[in-house]
């Protein structure tokens, strides 16, 4: 049986990939087993400066989920390529994946041009779902313009591939996809997390000090699914799928529904050993669905 599958020229030897901000830099998930089973990992987001993040609480649960309003908290893009990104190639032999965010075309341009120098830094994953400054505090990932304008300026600084991570919290995910195959983008990760609250009944408050946060894990995998489904058949590039991946069964449904790879990201908080796991548990799911190789089922469910 064969797990392999190709990035935009990459060969990964499974489609498991740790999403970022679910696996900091690989250093505490080292001491449990050895990275180099991953098809790849995402880094933490990186910004151009460091962020501490937003105020506690900044973590609550939900019925099969997770809600974080993390706020991107970060060294900063000389600090994670000085520091961080040369700390994991000693962990780590294989190219990863950098997730970089920015507040302004400028801001993406940076990071991305710190990027592109980094010799084990494979795919550049874009995360578009921060607020544009210069464009009225709006997500540069709910507006087709600004995202292929971000998409643009990123290209033009890294010949490395530049995949765009996409939001969902928007009408129509397929626009924005078009709009950032238009602009170049080498690929298309999703989804981001869906925006959501808890409320504290005791204090009769939101439970997030920044009142709303993202939403993650398995509640969520139905709907990325359906995304994935969506924008496999609005572009000709590749997409990596994520959200709520929790299982061997799940990667399956995602390459089903036209995912290249998969990222696994509120299951690693939940048990550190996750993506191992899932990596372990593939040829079971593999011989039980009479698979021989990934490859040949991506999109298959189209």
């Amino acid at each position: 049986m064969n797990t392999s599958v190709t990035l935009s020229g990459l060969k990964l030897d499974n489609p498991v990939i740790p999403a970022s901000g679910c696996f900091g830099y690989g250093a505490e998930f080292a001491e449990l087993y050895d990275l180099d089973i991953l098809g790849s990992l995402a880094i933490k987001g990186t910004t151009l400066f460091p962020r501490f993040g937003n105020p506690l609480p900044r973590i609550a649960e939900g019925p099969e989920g997770l809600l974080n309003a993390v706020g991107l908290q970060n060294p900063g893009i000389d600090a994670v390529c000085e520091t961080a990104l040369p700390c994991l190639k000693k962990l780590y032999g294989k190219p990863v994946i950098a997730n970089i965010s920015g507040f302004s075309l400028e801001e993406y341009a940076a990071c991305a041009r710190a990027m592109d120098a980094q010799e084990n830094v494979g795919i550049i994953e874009v995360n578009i779902s921060c607020p544009n400054v210069h464009g009225g505090g709006m997500s540069f990932g709910t507006d087709p313009r600004a995202a292929a304008e971000v998409t643009e300026a990123v290209k033009r600084t890294t010949a490395k591939p530049v995949y765009i991570k996409l939001s969902p919290n928007v009408t129509d995910i397929s626009e924005i996809a078009r709009a950032c195959e238009g602009a170049g983008a080498d690929g298309l990760s999703l989804i981001n997390t869906l925006l959501a609250m808890r409320i504290d009944l005791n204090t009769r408050k939101p439970v997030l000090a920044n009142l709303m946060g993202g939403l993650s894990g398995p509640a969520v995998f139905p709907v990325a699914l359906r995304m994935v489904y969506q924008v496999y058949e609005a572009v000709k590039i590749p997409v990596i799928g994520m959200g709520g991946v929790s299982s061997a069964e799940d990667v399956v449904e995602m390459l089903l529904a036209g995912a290249t790879a998969v990222q696994v990201g509120a299951a690693n908080l939940k048990n550190p050993f996750a993506a191992k796991e899932i990596i372990a548990d593939l040829p079971r799911a593999m011989r039980k669905y009479g698979i021989e190789n990934l490859r040949d089922i991506i999109g298959e469910a189209h």
